[in-house]
Parts: C-alpha cells; sequence; structure tokens
C-alpha cells in the first residue's frame, strides 16, 4: 500500500519514499545481476584467439616477431631451459589461456604454461630486434622459423 506523506526536504505531499525504495530496489536486482553475469563475461575475456599470427609466410607473436620452433623439442615437452630459454624466450600463455584447434598449450618445469603449434613449441629469439626479422632461422641446425603449414 501507498502512503502519501509531507517530504520534509521539498515540502511536497508526495511518493517520495516509495520511489526511493523502488530505485534501491533497482539498484539490487542491477547489481545482483551483473554479479550473476561477471563469471560468464569472465570466461568470454579468456584468450580465445590464437596466440599467433601468419604474416609473409611465417608465424608471428603479438608483437609481430618471428616464432621459431626447435628440432631437440619432443612432443608435450621443451628441451629449451635455462639460458637456452633466456636467448629463445618461449611464446608464453597468459593465466587462463585455454588451446582451440591446432593450437596447444604445454605446462613447463617452471609452471608456466608453453603455446605450441600442430603440437610444437614456440619460441621467440633475443637476437631479432624488430618485427620481421628472422635471424634465428638455422641456428645450430635446430631451429627453424614456424610457419603456419607445420601439420
Amino acid at each position: 500500500m501507498l502512503n502519501r506523506f509531507r517530504c520534509r526536504p521539498c515540502g511536497r505531499r508526495t511518493l517520495h519514499l516509495k520511489t526511493q525504495e523502488r530505485d534501491a530496489m533497482n539498484r539490487i536486482h542491477l547489481a545482483l545481476g551483473l554479479a550473476l553475469a561477471l563469471p560468464a563475461f569472465a570466461a568470454l575475456a579468456q584468450e580465445t584467439v590464437a596466440p599467433a599470427t601468419e604474416k609473409d609466410g611465417v608465424l608471428v607473436d603479438g608483437k609481430g616477431m618471428t616464432l621459431y620452433t626447435y628440432d631437440k623439442d619432443s612432443e608435450g615437452q621443451s628441451a629449451c631451459s635455462g639460458q637456452c630459454a633466456k636467448n629463445w624466450p618461449p611464446l608464453a600463455a597468459a593465466q587462463g589461456a585455454q588451446a582451440s584447434g591446432d593450437w596447444s598449450l604445454v605446462a613447463r618445469e617452471d609452471g608456466t604454461q608453453q603455446w605450441a603449434y600442430y603440437g610444437k613449441l614456440l619460441y621467440t629469439f633475443i637476437q631479432d630486434k624488430k618485427p620481421g626479422d628472422k635471424n634465428g632461422d638455422g641456428k645450430m641446425g635446430a631451429w627453424h622459423v614456424a610457419q603456419p603449414d607445420m601439420d
């Protein structure tokens, strides 16, 4: 039941209080709806795009830096750690990233996740200074530019 009363701040006979109560309930419903929707949006916000793209026939990371594969890696395990990983930084996956299609995630010894394409782990090279550099291709006979048709 709605009660009319004289509003002290404005002096009018009004339904002010009921309007304020309704507005408060609307704010509560909105906050509750947002709280329930946020986990769904967070799941959508996880890294769902490919971690690399193709440019000029090679795979590159988000900064346009050339990606490489290492012949000594075995499927699901990196043979590059310590100083090797400093020279050849792994293509790291963001926390919560999810593999999809030709992309997979491999757990490294240090607990981080590394991206793999068609099962081949991907790395950048410290001596590549700008996008498009391919200074690591053929190094030690074991490092190769990653290509989109590696299957």
